[in-house]
């Protein structure tokens, strides 16, 4: 599968990731892999005929939204497929698709049931495209259109830099303290803005840190990592580990069908 990287215009840098292309050039499917949870919502913007993606057991046909928020999610794209994937900044989601998205956490959807009948318009001017910088060119056109003008929840930004800052080693009472506002009153912010309660938050924001540590320093022990991570103890970190990558740290280190 071929992937290509594009530029993202100066105005979606503060929401939007990575913009890449993706396309199925083999003969065959690719194989499953599994994908971790990472907190982000991806679009996936089909500009073939042939389905996406089979995403678990469920064959996608056309454009569709990942909220890959606390699980994993096995992924086999189809022969002659392509798409243009667009992967957002956590939180940022929210402000161009105008849903809470705890409604979405953990699913995929279909771009026609957020964006109505503007999916299919820009399914057919995608599939019309000389090529693939004009395909970037003009979905990022799209997102600028459907960016709300609605300032930032300043609470959540803040709590979203203290967390990256932190490396996800922060509590949910200092949070709590710093902003001024209610352990319930700011679950439901980052329900409405993220997905995920605080907690979840932090719990999967240490989970994908472990992950860094274990491409950085593959020579330290499982015991090591867990430990530089931030986690209490060894039970605790297999405990994450089996639900986010559906399997043991060991297990996931050992596994070329997942990506992380």
């Amino acid at each position: 599968m071929r992937i290509q990287m594009y530029d993202i215009i100066p105005s979606l840098q503060p929401y939007i990731k990575l913009i890449c292309t993706m396309d199925c050039d083999e003969g065959t499917d690719t194989s499953h892999v599994r994908v971790l949870p990472d907190t982000c919502v991806e679009l996936f913007v089909n500009y073939t005929s042939t389905p996406i993606a089979i995403i678990g057991d469920e064959l996608h046909k056309r454009s569709i939204i990942s909220f890959r928020m606390s699980r994993p999610m096995d992924i086999q794209m189809r022969k002659g497929a392509g798409c243009l994937a667009v992967c957002f900044y956590p939180g940022m989601a929210y402000k161009f698709f105008h849903l809470p998205m705890q409604m979405l956490t953990d699913t995929n959807a279909a771009l026609s049931d957020v964006w109505n009948n503007l999916a299919e318009e820009i399914e057919d001017k995608m599939a019309s495209a000389r090529n693939n910088d004009t395909r970037v060119f003009m979905v990022q056109h799209y997102l600028l259109r459907q960016l709300t003008r609605a300032k930032n929840d300043l609470q959540v930004a803040y709590c979203l830099q203290q967390v990256q800052s932190a490396a996800g080693l922060i509590s949910v009472s200092k949070l709590t303290n710093d902003t001024g506002i209610s352990q319930r009153h700011l679950s439901r912010k980052f329900q409405q803005y993220i997905g995920l309660s605080p907690k979840e938050y932090l719990r999967v924001s240490r989970f994908i840190q472990s992950l860094t540590h274990l491409k950085k320093h593959p020579v330290l022990s499982l015991t090591e990592i867990a430990c530089k991570s931030g986690y209490y103890d060894q039970a605790h970190f297999n405990r994450d580990y089996k639900t986010y990558t559906g399997g043991t740290p060991s297990e996931l280190v050992h596994a070329p069908h997942i990506l992380y």
